[in-house]
């Protein structure tokens, strides 16, 4: 928790930038009868209960809080091959940065294999090289900023609409990122390292090297 706390802490820094990932699974659904739209105000618009499943699909959502910078990717599932597509995309967005601070849950494919496994043992390193990785502990993934961001990207985004496939997910996905980074919509986490002993009740000893 600390660790992932401490990069959050880290002031904003184009050459070392703090980013979250995380994904959403979405069920795609299909209107089996048109809705009746409200034509005029005070009307309300109407919608039939039936709808017609025609699937799942997956959403990765990452974000720089401090700067507001939003990547948004639908993709069929979340395998580790799209979750390698998804990082790939992120680390050519900062060619010029040192190392990007990458915080994000301990699933089994955020791992270095999922993009050797993609792009080769010698590509896949390079990438995975870029980043400087921050797990989220057990039962911690509420310390990931990405779920601020799913979350408020669900309510924006996707709210009670239904959407009956992927590629309209995607669009209206697109569209919502492009929105979201014209905006520069940051996170305003407080939640620190000090706060966090306060919560939890513990200290942090340091030991003085003697000189």
């Amino acid at each position: 928790m600390e660790d992932v706390l401490a990069a959050y802490e880290r002031p904003l820094d184009e050459k070392q930038p703090v980013i979250c990932v995380d994904e959403k699974p979405v069920q795609l659904l299909a209107d089996v009868r048109e809705p009746i739209p409200a034509r005029q105000p005070g009307q309300i618009a109407k919608y039939d209960n039936e709808y017609e499943r025609r699937g799942m699909a997956n959403i990765f959502c990452a974000i720089e809080p401090k700067a507001g910078r939003h990547f948004t990717e639908v993709t069929p599932n979340r395998s580790g091959a799209e979750f390698a597509k998804m990082i790939k995309n992120v680390a050519d967005a900062y060619p010029e940065a040192e190392t990007i601070h990458l915080v994000m849950d301990n699933l089994s494919t955020h791992t270095e294999k999922s993009l050797t496994d993609r792009y080769g043992v010698e590509k896949g390193k390079a990438v995975w090289d870029r980043f400087t990785v921050h797990y989220t502990p057990v039962h911690g993934s509420w310390l990931n900023q990405a779920e601020i961001e799913i979350s408020v990207m669900a309510g924006q985004c996707l709210g009670n609409r239904r959407l009956g496939s992927i590629d309209n997910l995607r669009r209206e996905a697109r569209a919502w990122n492009r929105r979201t980074n014209r905006a520069k919509l940051k996170i305003n986490w407080k939640f620190d390292r000090r706060a966090a002993r306060r919560k939890f009740k513990y200290r942090v000893c340091f030991k003085r090297s003697r000189t």
